[in-house]
């Protein structure tokens, strides 16, 4: 199975960013088969973001995962210092980064559950 880092934002309203996240991941399986890599999702169990030495800890962390991930999609309608930094490593390694329009990922908009989306590449 294809690997793909999920690349979206984290700090603002975490609550929210996290209940998107999850969503950005299922979406990834579902639709895409593949396994989503979300290490915004993991490293904060255990790290503490608001410390600037363990976030820095983790997104290190997480640019290691992105070595092994075949493709980068970055959600959201910005890009955030933390998501510049991975969207720029995934480019200098090669690794496709694709563009998807959080506002297009809807479930059940098509009438079976599944997801509505568009795809731009970068």
């Amino acid at each position: 199975m294809n690997k793909i880092f999920v690349c979206s934002a984290f700090r603002g309203d975490t609550d929210d960013n996290i209940r998107k996240t999850k969503e950005y991941c299922r979406w990834i399986v579902k639709e895409c088969g593949a396994i989503p890599i979300a290490p915004h999702l993991l490293f904060p169990q255990f790290l503490n973001d608001n410390n600037e030495e363990e976030r820095q800890l983790g997104i290190n962390m997480g640019l290691e995962l992105l070595v092994d991930c075949n493709e980068l999609y970055y959600f959201g309608d910005r890009v955030t210092q933390g998501m510049a930094t991975e969207i720029n490593k995934a480019q200098e390694m090669h690794i496709p980064v694709h563009y998807i329009l959080e506002n297009e990922i809807k479930s059940n908009q098509n009438g079976n559950g599944g997801f509505v989306y568009e795809q731009h590449l970068i």
